[in-house]
């Protein structure tokens, strides 16, 4: 919490005639809010790349002997396995951190700076994101080596990784602060990232019409369909960028969802 109580320091400075300052800006204290969750989450980098990583790895290896390589199925399996490591981190792991901040009270000492709202979930949010990246990637090229895929348009994760991670970071994060009980809390971030392994792994012309439906309301399939699209020898790109278009759009939403969270949170 050092960089956070700084960002209260120099924020909630009084003027000379003993007067508070103006409240810190949106992208100052946005910044400072997710440089402070980078410091503090820092430490459980490395067990927390390695189990998001190992867990798609892991799914992949088991998918390997029921998918043939190359094929359409392959390139779901692929796609929904390198965002699954977004949604354990992003989902299921910040539903967890705004969950027990809740009710450690951990909100109170965010009420007290004078910073948006905005900047506390998007700062919290963009950290635990970042951590995804080079988890991402390692599953992407992993993937692509095992099912026998082009790795020509990898290039492609760098939107889909922070589109997807914002559709889901604002996801997790509104359970969190939703949710009564932590331990509420981190059942729905589980159940969420149990969803997104369900629908966005198994290849989608398998699944009942029932279940492509619902599918189809969960935010991080459309950053799975963009990825799986371009592992074709002339891509759509005009359905790409629509399934990028729409992933963030629904990004924008669940964080503004989260935003409205917080407050609600914060006043009780």
């Amino acid at each position: 919490m050092v960089g956070e109580r700084g960002v209260g320091a120099s924020s909630s400075a009084r003027t000379a005639d003993g007067a508070l300052a103006p409240a810190a800006r949106l992208l100052p204290s946005l910044a400072a809010v997710y440089r402070a969750q980078l410091s503090r989450a820092r430490v459980a980098r490395i067990p927390l790349l390695f189990v998001a990583t190992f867990q798609s790895v892991g799914i992949m290896v088991l998918m390997r002997g029921v998918v043939d390589r190359g094929s359409s199925e392959a390139q779901s399996v692929v796609a929904g396995s390198a965002v699954l490591v977004v949604a354990f981190v992003a989902l299921n792991l910040l539903a967890q951190y705004f969950g027990q901040l809740r009710a450690a009270g951990g909100l109170d000492h965010y009420a007290t700076l004078p910073v948006p709202p905005a900047s506390v979930v998007l700062g919290a949010a963009g950290a635990y994101a970042s951590f995804t990246v080079p988890g991402t990637l390692v599953t992407g090229v992993v993937g692509c080596v095992m099912f026998d895929l082009p790795l020509g348009h990898l290039w492609v994760l760098a939107a889909v990784i922070p589109l997807a991670g914002a559709a889901l970071s604002g996801l997790g994060a509104a359970l969190g602060l939703l949710a009564p009980r932590p331990e509420l809390a981190t059942l729905l971030g589980q159940l969420g990232m149990s969803a997104a392994l369900l629908l966005g792994v198994l290849p989608a012309d398998r699944m009942p019409e029932v279940v492509r439906f619902a599918r189809d309301l969960l935010p991080s399939t459309y950053g799975v369909e963009a990825f799986a699209r371009t592992f074709g020898h002339h891509p759509n790109w005009p359905d790409v960028l629509l399934d990028l278009g729409v992933c963030g759009a629904v990004g924008v939403a669940s964080l503004a969802v989260a935003t409205w969270a917080y407050r609600r949170a914060a006043v009780r």
